[in-house]
């Protein structure tokens, strides 16, 4: 048997390595590539839906917007057209999620600071407490890169129409006010076609590395 394998080691040791690199081919061709799902309205929890956009099963894209930053600047969606983006609902004062869920948005803000295909935008719920001035003050304490990431206020009833009826993410308050939005930690991913593309937990560091994964995976893959 000794003999044998010398006298063919030559042969044997090209079709091992010819197996070794033949399976490892079609491996890489069978096996199920990544893919992101695309939300819509009927994907998601209702709780999170407002129920006059619920029944929708395609087609669901962030409608046209209107707020005002940390700088006093009027942010639209044309500021995010054609980019992929992280939206959250905050509120300065939050002493509970907020202060974790702005720290992991500073750890996504870092892994694209210098890519300009990648933003970030903040809504806040109470935008009677949370103007331009409060938020520049929370922007300036939190590290938010201006060029990067808007936090924005507006009025209460647009952010809340965004809210419930493009990003899919936040649940109702108390029914006794008007437009009351109860935030939740909801990361949501929007792709450059203004789609949903996923829901992350922004209090987990697990959940922000997926987002960072996928927000790579949407760069390679943005016309898909």
């Amino acid at each position: 048997m000794l003999d044998f394998i010398k006298k063919y080691r030559i042969f044997i040791g090209t079709f091992l390595l010819f197996s070794i690199i033949t399976i490892s081919l079609f491996y890489n061709v069978l096996k199920p590539g990544k893919t992101l799902p695309i939300y819509n309205p009927a994907d998601v929890n209702p709780e999170l839906v407002d129920s006059t956009v619920q029944y929708i099963a395609r087609e669901h894209k962030i409608a046209d917007f209107s707020f005002t930053n940390q700088n006093g600047k009027t942010i639209t969606q044309k500021d995010y057209e054609g980019k992929i983006y992280v939206a959250d609902f905050f509120f300065t004062t939050c002493g509970s999620i907020c202060p974790i869920m702005t720290t992991n948005m500073v750890d996504v803000q870092k892994a694209f600071l210098n890519n300009p295909k990648v933003m970030l935008l903040s809504h806040t719920v109470t935008p009677e407490i949370d103007s331009v001035p409060v938020l520049k003050k929370y922007a300036l304490e939190k590290g938010v890169a201006d060029s990067k990431w808007n936090l924005v206020t507006g009025d209460k009833k647009d952010i809340y129409s965004m809210a419930r009826k493009s990003y899919l993410a936040v649940k109702l308050g108390k029914p006794s006010e008007l437009y009351d939005m109860v935030h939740t930690e909801n990361f949501v991913l929007v792709d450059a076609e203004k789609r949903v593309r996923g829901f992350y937990d922004g209090t987990k560091k697990e959940e922000i590395k997926r987002l960072i994964d996928d927000i790579n995976w949407l760069l390679e893959n943005d016309k898909k």
